[in-house]
Parts: C-alpha cells; sequence; structure tokens
C-alpha cells in the first residue's frame, strides 16, 4: 500500500503541476518529444514483458484451480497474485495514458494533457492500493474460504450415506494456500465408535484429495438433532441442513 500510495501522491503533484503551469511554460523541441517517445517506448516494452509474465502465470494457477483469470484474481486469497496483476496492469495503462497525453499535447500544444495524464495514473494507483489493503485486511482478521471450498466441503460431507444431518460448518482462511474446515455432523444412531471413527477418516481423505490447500479438518459428531438455519460471519460461514430419505 505504501508504495502504490506514495506513487499516486506523486502523480497527482506532477498532474495538479502541470494543470497549473499550463500555458506559462515553455514548448518542448521537437527533440524533447522524441526523448519522452523513446523513454515511454522503453517503459512500455518493459513493463508489457513483465505483464505478459504476470498474465501467463496467472492463467497457469487459474487453469489449475478450475476458474477464469479475472475471478482467480478477485478471489485469490494470495495477495501477491493481486499485487503483480495489480502493478503490472496499472503500469501499462500508465505508460500508454502518457504516450496518449504526450501526442495530444504536441499537437495542440496544451500542456494541460500532461497533467490529466498524470491525474489518472494517480487514481488508478490509489485505487490499486485501497483493493490490496481492503482485501488483506480481512485476510488478517480471519476470512470465510471461498464459496466453493465450503460448498465442496458441504458435498463432500453429505455424500456419505452414514451422516443424517449437518448442523454447522466453519471455514476459514488461514494463509494464501491453507484453509480450515471444521464440522458438526449427525450420524446414524446405530454407529458404533469404530465406525464413525472410520467415515471420518474417509471424509477427511476425501476433502483433502479434492481440495488440496485444505490443512486442518476437524468433524465433531453432533447428538442432538440439528437446527436448520443459515448464518455467515466475516471469520467463518454456516451451513446447517437435516438429510432425510
Amino acid at each position: 500500500m505504501g508504495i502504490f500510495l506514495s506513487g499516486a501522491a506523486f502523480s497527482a503533484y506532477q498532474g495538479v503541476s502541470a494543470l497549473l503551469s499550463s500555458g506559462t511554460a515553455k514548448q518542448p523541441s521537437l527533440r524533447e518529444f522524441v526523448i519522452i517517445y523513446v523513454v515511454l517506448g522503453v517503459s512500455l516494452a518493459l513493463e508489457g514483458s513483465s505483464l505478459r509474465k504476470a498474465v501467463t502465470q496467472v492463467r497457469h494457477e487459474a487453469r489449475h484451480a478450475n476458474r477464469g483469470v479475472l475471478t482467480f484474481v478477485v478471489r485469490s486469497p494470495d495477495p501477491t497474485v493481486k499485487t503483480v496483476a495489480g502493478e503490472d496492469s496499472v503500469a501499462v495503462i500508465g505508460v500508454l495514458a502518457a504516450a496518449a497525453d504526450t501526442v495530444l499535447h504536441q499537437i495542440t500544444g496544451v500542456e494541460a494533457w500532461e497533467g490529466v495524464a498524470s491525474l489518472v495514473i494517480a487514481v488508478l494507483l490509489g485505487y490499486v492500493a485501497v483493493i490490496l489493503g481492503r482485501d488483506t485486511k480481512e485476510l488478517l482478521i480471519g476470512e470465510s474460504a471461498d464459496p466453493v471450498v465450503r460448498a465442496t466441503a458441504f458435498a463432500t460431507i453429505t455424500s456419505h450415506p452414514e451422516i443424517t444431518g449437518v448442523k454447522e460448518i466453519l471455514t476459514m482462511q488461514l494463509g494464501p494456500a491453507s484453509v480450515l474446515v471444521a464440522a458438526r455432523v449427525q450420524f446414524e444412531d446405530d454407529l458404533n465408535a469404530k465406525r464413525v471413527q472410520l467415515v471420518c477418516t474417509d471424509i477427511e481423505a476425501e476433502m483433502r484429495e479434492r481440495m488440496p490447500e485444505l490443512t486442518q479438518v476437524f468433524l465433531d459428531p453432533a447428538r442432538s438433532p440439528p437446527t436448520i438455519c443459515t448464518a455467515h460471519g466475516n471469520a467463518s460461514a454456516r451451513y446447517s441442513t437435516t438429510l432425510t430419505s
């Protein structure tokens, strides 16, 4: 956030300065415009290469997670994915905006266009900073796992015939690739302790196979009839239901 906000503040300062001095500064020469275009061209080549590598990496990870690229970036619990994608995207957009406004400046002779480009870049950097701060805060205070993870855990539990009800499911995103799932489940009344243990072991193994990011799984046998309700919280998500034949 510090990097993005400091960049946004500097760009905003440059933009305001350019707007206030518009019409008073000396018009750059053709040679100076050529130097500007060369610098922007080199910047675009470097930032474009970085963005291409970032997109390739994100596509690979999204494909591994069976999700679209945009959905993966938005829902990813790994802040580095959002940081890299956001920084490279804003950098390329910023260079293009600067190039476009430099062309307008050269054609019209109005320096204010360069100020507009700086302000656009400042807004983009500030937006990325806010998004990163929001998502990281949610992870730090305890964010519930992705809805797909919760739904998969629920489906895995209820797919076993020995389970007659699910009283509660709690999930928490512990890290970029670490998820906790805890559930209170209702077993058939005639199951002995050994059979309950075997069923719990099978459910945990199946969950880990379907969701490798699971690092902790807790199943608590509940004897009391489950209450039918649904609740959602910031640090956890709850599902409750009773199965009927």
